[in-house]
């Protein structure tokens, strides 16, 4: 069943660790609409740090580069969130979504970023092609009191 979109936006940001931050802070205030609740926005808000942060600093390594965020609110209080850059891509999408897999070989990451937002959001894709860059598609059902009214 198709569901009809109520809202969407998109934000385009550079990939500087202090944007990390940013883009939690925007997710969070594109779906206050939906009267989420306190752990609702913090679970949004963490996968969303989880994919930015695996785009600066897997994606992109030691550049910067472009990251963009895609928000959309579906009637049934579905939020979608695209996460995308053009970095280094995946080589092998499976194993890097692992538990403790990580490409780090300097011991600051612990490899639980896809474990986290995979128990965070309902749904999560991973697309990437290796030099071209990765998508990072999540779904979560806001179970709001009002979802009725939305």
């Amino acid at each position: 069943m198709k569901f009809k979109t109520i809202n969407k936006m998109k934000l385009e940001f550079e990939s500087h660790s202090v944007n990390e931050a940013f883009a939690r802070t925007a997710i969070s205030a594109f779906i206050t609409s939906l009267d989420p609740t306190v752990e609702e926005i913090s679970d949004i808000k963490t996968a969303v740090s989880e994919a930015v942060t695996n785009s600066i600093v897997h994606g992109y390594e030691n550049q910067i580069g472009k990251i963009t965020i895609e928000g959309e609110i579906k009637e049934n209080n579905k939020v979608i969130i695209k996460i995308k850059d053009k970095g280094c891509g995946i080589k092998d999408v499976q194993k890097a979504r692992e538990p403790l897999f990580t490409t780090c070989t300097t011991g600051e990451r612990a490899g639980l970023g896809f474990a986290v937002m995979e128990s965070m959001m309902d749904k999560i894709k991973v697309n990437s092609t290796y030099h071209k860059g990765t998508t990072v598609t999540m779904e979560k059902i806001i179970n709001s009191k009002d979802n009725e009214n939305v």
